[in-house]
This record gives structure tokens, C-alpha cells and sequence, in this order.
């Protein structure tokens, strides 16, 4: 005779929905506490290099009150740029767990093909530009050729481009060894005079604050709505206010003087559309997945190829970039250009920043604040009338806390089973 072993047993309670307690963060206090929990697990995001920014800006002001003043910061925002640019595609290579080595010399072959083909050739300035930009991207491809289809390494395939570059920008150079850019021309104005209207700065200073509450109330309406926990209205309110203040007031003081350069501008909505691209799209979640395991990502039916390529190629054109930009900013196309430490500060840049070396973490953003850092040490020294040899060796000792952080960190992410 068979019996029914749960026939007699008490059944379970049934759970009913009103019995679930959603947690939210609760105002002020929750947001600051989570964040905490975030960086006890390894989750660092921009901290290490916000604290090291405000650690060497004391420092230099401290030594050189001049260093904080609106005019050298007005400058700082031009230095920066350029490299800025380039150091954003060493972001996307990095994502993907690879390397260009190249970065440097494609600048300053895209700078010597501008001035070559607009003032020596004559072409419209926008198309040769384009020309340029379109350059880079053909270097990108045959580095993604050599790397998908024969398993080159990036690091030898870019060093050897990094040679036939340099090469080509000496060619197409001369004799002279330079091309001045016409002054008084839309370019040139560009990337040494012309900044943004007042009007135009705050607006523009505005709407991070902005969009951070729009989009953290939408996320937060969805999550409560499936009955998920969520950061509470008045933390996000929060956050959207201190960054607006923040920024407001930043732009108020760079406007006592000159105010913030269109350059500047290019180099933050660059990072901006990469952030959004990283964060936001197919592509950009599969540029992660890539990074952190690609045999993983291969099963899960990526177009690995693809998404190396798209890498490469990306980090060559805004290399390309770069140097139009340094042309620009130089009123000239120089052997020097693309040269000497351009290709070290672009990548010490984005790893200082926080995009790791392992692949699979980063963001647009830390080419924004590695490259503040390394600039503001470079400004720091010359105002002090130091050595370069210093600059040398703190951006070094900077570069190396930086790995060892991001390694530490990754550690502490993998015991917290956050890796």
C-alpha cells in the first residue's frame, strides 16, 4: 500500500506579496552607506584618482598660488585636450584587454597629413581633416587584420606600426621637418583662442545633473515597480545637486577669465558619446564582455572579430584626432609631433583614470581624469621651474600606485565574488 509522504505534513506558507519589505536606501545616510559597501568590495570607480587630484592640486597650490589661478587652469583645459582625445581610444583597446603602442605616431602622422594636404595641397581644411581621420581608421583595420585572421599580439603588431608611422609622418614632412598652419584660421582659433559664451558654459554645466536625476528616477520607478530595491528619491536628488553645484561653480570661477574652451568641450562630449556607447549599448556590453573572458563571450554568440576590430580602429581614428587637435593648438605640423611622451602620458592617462589593465573595466571618464592628473602635474613642475626629469618620475610613481590599486582592488572584488 502506498502512502503519500507529504499528505499529513504541514504545508508551507504561502507568501503573499504584501508580506515582501522592498529595502530602499533610506535619504542621505543609505546612499552614503551603500557607497561604503562598494568600496569595502573592491568597487572603487573614480575615488582613487579624485582624492590623488585634490592630494597634488594642495600641493602645487600650496608651493605656487598661481597654479589654482582661473587663467592657468584655462590652460591646463587646452594642454589637455589633445592628449585627452587620444588617451580615450587607449580606453576602448583597454576594454578589450589589448594594447596600442602606436597611439603617439598616428597623431603625428595625422597632424603631418593635414598640414600637407591643406597647405601644401591646397585642400579644403575639412576634407583634408577627413582625410585624416580616415587614415587612422585604415591603421586601425590592419592591425585588427593582423590580429584576427594570423593572432599577431597588439603589442607587437602596434610597435611595429609605431616605426612604419613614424616613417611615413617624416616622409610626408620633408626636408623642412615642419608645416605652420596658417594663423587667424578657423582651426588654428580653434584650438588657441576660442572659448565658450557664459551663457553657454552654465547651460552646459547643467545638464549632467540633470540627466543623472532623470535617468536614476526612471531606474528607480521601473525597480520599485518590480518590487526591487532602490535608491531612495531623496539620495538621488542628492547626487544631482552636489554635481550640478559643483560643476556651476567650477565654470563660474574658469569664467572670471577666459572661460572654458570649445576644445575642452570636444574632448567632454567625446567622452560623453563613449560613455553612453559603453554603457548604454549592445556594442559597448559586448567591448566588456569581450574583456573579461572572450571565449565566454564567443559562446554567447559575440562577434569577437568584430569587436576587436571595432576596438582598433577606434583607438587609431581618435588617435588621428589627437593630432589634428595638436596641430591645431601648436599652429603647426612638426617632426616632434606625436613624439616624446605623448604615447606613455595617453595610456598612463587612462589607466590612472581607472580603466584596468586586466580588460573588461573602464569608462570614458577615466581618460578625462588621468589626463587632468598627468597635466596637472606637467603644469605644477613648470610653474615651479623644475626639471622635466621629475615630471618623469612622479607621473611614473603615480602610474605605478595606480596598477597596484586596480590590482588590489581586483583582488578584493574576486574574494567579494564581485570580480
Amino acid at each position: 500500500m502506498s502512502t503519500n509522504a507529504n499528505q499529513n505534513a504541514p504545508s508551507a506558507p504561502l507568501l503573499d506579496r504584501s508580506d515582501v519589505r522592498v529595502k530602499h536606501e533610506t535619504g542621505v545616510s543609505g546612499a552614503i552607506r551603500a557607497f561604503a559597501d562598494r568600496v569595502r568590495s573592491g568597487d572603487l570607480g573614480s575615488l582613487p584618482v579624485v582624492v590623488g587630484l585634490g592630494l597634488i592640486w594642495t600641493v602645487f597650490a600650496s608651493l605656487n598660488p598661481i597654479f589654482l589661478s582661473a587663467n592657468n587652469l584655462v590652460n591646463l583645459l587646452f594642454d589637455a585636450s589633445t592628449v585627452g582625445v587620444i588617451s580615450l581610444g587607449i580606453v576602448c583597446i583597454l576594454m578589450v584587454g589589448e594594447i596600442d603602442l602606436s597611439v603617439g605616431s598616428i597623431s603625428g602622422f595625422a597632424s603631418a597629413l593635414v598640414g600637407m594636404l591643406w597647405v601644401n595641397e591646397g585642400w579644403p581644411v575639412a576634407l583634408a581633416i577627413v582625410a585624416a581621420l580616415a587614415a587612422g581608421g585604415v591603421i586601425g583595420a590592419l592591425y585588427a587584420l593582423l590580429f584576427n585572421q594570423l593572432g599577431m599580439p597588439s603589442f607587437v603588431s602596434t610597435l611595429a606600426g609605431l616605426l612604419a608611422v613614424l616613417g611615413m609622418q617624416l616622409y610626408l614632412l620633408g626636408a623642412t621637418g615642419s608645416i605652420n598652419l596658417p594663423y587667424g584660421s578657423a582651426v588654428v582659433n580653434f584650438g588657441q583662442l576660442l572659448v565658450m559664451p557664459d551663457p553657454v558654459s552654465y547651460v552646459l554645466a547643467a545638464i549632467p545633473g540633470f540627466v543623472l536625476f532623470a535617468s536614476g528616477y526612471r531606474t528607480v520607478v521601473r525597480r520599485r515597480a518590480a518590487s526591487l530595491s532602490a535608491q531612495s528619491l531623496g539620495g538621488l536628488i542628492f547626487r544631482a545637486v552636489v554635481i550640478t553645484l559643483v560643476l556651476e561653480l567650477i565654470v563660474f570661477y574658469l569664467n572670471q577669465d577666459r572661460g572654458i574652451p570649445w576644445m575642452f568641450g570636444l574632448f567632454v562630449g567625446l567622452a560623453v558619446a563613449m560613455s553612453y556607447a559603453l554603457t548604454r549599448t549592445k556594442w559597448g556590453r559586448s567591448m566588456t564582455a569581450v574583456g573579461g573572458n572572450r571565449e565566454a563571450a564567443r559562446r554567447a554568440g559575440i562577434n569577437v572579430r568584430m569587436i576587436y576590430a571595432s576596438a582598433f580602429m577606434l583607438c587609431s581614428m581618435l588617435a588621428a584626432l589627437g593630432g589634428v587637435l595638436s596641430a591645431a593648438r601648436l599652429a603647426s605640423a612638426s617632426q616632434q609631433a606625436g613624439t616624446g611622451d605623448v604615447n606613455l602620458n595617453a595610456i598612463a592617462a587612462a589607466v590612472i583614470g581607472g580603466t584596468s589593465l586586466f580588460g573588461g573595466r573602464g569608462s570614458a571618464y577615466s581618460a578625462l581624469l588621468g589626463i587632468i592628473v598627468i597635466q596637472s602635474i606637467a603644469n605644477g613642475l613648470t610653474l615651479l621651474d623644475l626639471s622635466s626629469s621629475l615630471r618623469y618620475m612622479i607621473t611614473g610613481a603615480v602610474l605605478a600606485v595606480a596598477v597596484i590599486v586596480d590590482s588590489l582592488a581586483r583582488r578584493s572584488r574576486v574574494s567579494h565574488g564581485r570580480a
